[in-house]
């Protein structure tokens, strides 16, 4: 899946991004709570697993 579509999922519904990332765990049922917590938390950790193993440079 393209990267563009996979950040705009982050961005706008966080949980589906992060259930096609990581699949169904406890990363996943992470990002709802903190997503119903607050839109904000739910996307950085969204972005923070998609982007975590990619090199900074």
């Amino acid at each position: 899946m393209s990267s563009l579509i996979r950040i705009l999922l982050a961005i706008f519904f966080p949980p589906i991004a992060v259930l096609m990332t990581t699949g169904f765990g406890l990363q996943f049922l992470l990002n709802i709570v903190l997503w119903v917590l607050g839109w904000l938390p739910g996307t950085v950790h969204a972005l923070w697993l998609m982007n975590r193993d990619r090199p900074l440079l």
